[in-house]
């Protein structure tokens, strides 16, 4: 799996709450217009939702590994997509993304998206 990460001066959990508020995904994901959990519920193990891209086609995900605080990766349309992990550090957290070998080229746009969270975890976290 191919990885972009960065290290920030913020609260894992502050991190964690903006990478799992899938309503401000739009406001990171450079590809994302706008995204939705199926019934208005919270991310969780095998939540599922859809996702509507910057160009307009809406797509269905699941979530496929979650652990609370920790990390959640995703199916979208039925393809095996990103890893979302924060995990703490003296000092703040390192949250790190992870794209199937296939989506190297993805790399860019998750590394675009990194300093956007921490910006909005910034704004959370005053």
């Amino acid at each position: 799996m191919w990885t972009a990460e960065l290290r920030m001066t913020v609260d894992p959990e502050t991190v964690w709450s903006v990478i799992t508020d899938v309503e401000s995904w739009p406001r990171w994901g450079p590809t994302v217009f706008k995204a939705r959990v199926d019934g208005g519920g919270a991310l969780t193990a095998g939540a599922r939702g859809t996702i509507t891209t910057v160009a307009g086609l809406s797509l269905p995900f699941e979530i496929t590994d979650f652990v609370e605080q920790q990390r959640w990766s995703w199916r979208v349309a039925g393809v095996d997509a990103t890893r979302h992990e924060v995990v703490a550090v003296p000092g703040g957290c390192v949250l790190s993304f992870g794209a199937p070998a296939w989506a190297a080229g993805y790399l860019p746009v998750l590394a675009l998206a990194l300093p956007r969270i921490e910006r909005i975890a910034l704004d959370r976290g005053h």
